[in-house]
């Protein structure tokens, strides 16, 4: 499942730049497929919708950091566990229920992003 960030945000930033695909945004940022990724034209999100990977969506927060769960794959293939998770002071990185995956479902999406 994906990881989200909870209300308990303080804003430190802390976890945006430990992510491998750039799947942390400030909050009121838009964000990309493309973004910190090799994907190119047109990317398959959860929702079985299509979406250009270079077309600027519109921020999920806006007033703390979030995380695009089309992105994270909770640092499978990268790291041994979550790294927002792992430097978050005050715990606000937590798995999101709604986004039930398998590691091997993470996996393929890692490989999508990075291929």
């Amino acid at each position: 499942m994906a990881i989200k960030i909870t209300d308990e945000c303080i804003n430190c930033g802390a976890c945006e730049p430990e992510c491998p695909n750039n799947a942390i945004y400030e909050g009121g940022v838009e964000w990309a497929i493309a973004d910190g990724t090799t994907v190119k034209g047109s990317y398959t999100l959860m929702d079985g919708s299509s979406i250009d990977v270079d077309a600027k969506n519109a921020p999920l927060s806006v007033d703390t950091y979030y995380i695009v769960p089309n992105k994270c794959t909770e640092c499978q293939g990268f790291h041994e566990e979550p790294q927002c998770a792992s430097v978050c002071p005050v715990d606000c990185c937590v798995p999101d229920e709604a986004y039930q995956e398998t590691v091997d479902a993470l996996m393929a999406k890692k490989e999508k992003l990075h291929s």
